[in-house]
């Protein structure tokens, strides 16, 4: 899973993805679970792929959810449970998908013993588009908005990098853990992941390739 992240600058998400309507007002510096960063969504009834770059909390707010302070986190999702989990499957099945922009995000490494946290970063320094659902929660009584979203994950037991991220679990096998990794949409898969149906959008979506 992550918790930490570094959102792009708002010129250099609008120069990398293109979006026809662009929210530009977020703090500076690493997001955290319940803070604000931005995310690109396909445009409501528009046509051409078109997208927009949004503003919101990261951890989803579900649909049934009585207020927007949930007491459990949903800042990320495990992608094999998306179409099952109370919390997430309505933003998957109505295809609210999203890219989540990120010049580095950041996981604990604990193999010496105590937790050190490790940067990812592309070798080519542009940002990373990562996979993620939104929802927009809105208050019965009072009519407020919040938008919200969440960061998918996939298991990364078999990933050389990523498997040797987190604390391990001493009660289980080395490839048993359930270690989980950030999923990176290419550019050149964009509009399949936002536009695309269920049943194309999921290849997107499918292997661990940080």
């Amino acid at each position: 899973m992550c918790n930490r992240y570094l959102p792009p600058r708002p010129t250099d998400i609008t120069e990398l993805w293109k979006p026809r309507r662009a929210e530009v007002n977020f703090p500076p510096g690493p997001v955290f679970p319940r803070m604000t960063g931005p995310f690109i969504r396909r445009t409501a009834h528009a046509a051409d792929c078109e997208r927009e770059f949004v503003v919101g909390q990261w951890g989803l707010v579900p649909w049934f959810a009585k207020t927007p302070k949930l007491t459990y986190s949903t800042n990320n999702a495990r992608f094999e449970q998306i179409a099952s989990t109370a919390s997430f499957k309505q933003s998957w099945m109505r295809g609210q998908r999203c890219i989540i922009p990120a010049m580095s995000f950041d996981e604990p490494n604990w193999e010496s013993g105590r937790n050190e946290w490790w940067t990812f970063r592309r070798a080519d320094g542009d940002a990373w588009g990562l996979a993620g659902v939104w929802n927009t929660w809105t208050d019965k009584a009072s009519g407020e908005v919040v938008e919200t979203y969440t960061m998918l994950t996939l298991n990364a037991d078999h990933h050389p990098l990523m498997r040797r991220m987190h604390k391990p679990d001493p009660k289980l096998a080395p490839n048993m853990q359930d270690k989980r990794s950030v999923v990176p949409i290419d550019l050149v898969d964009v509009d399949q992941w936002l536009h695309g149906r269920l049943e194309d959008a999921a290849p997107a979506c499918s292997t661990c390739s940080t």
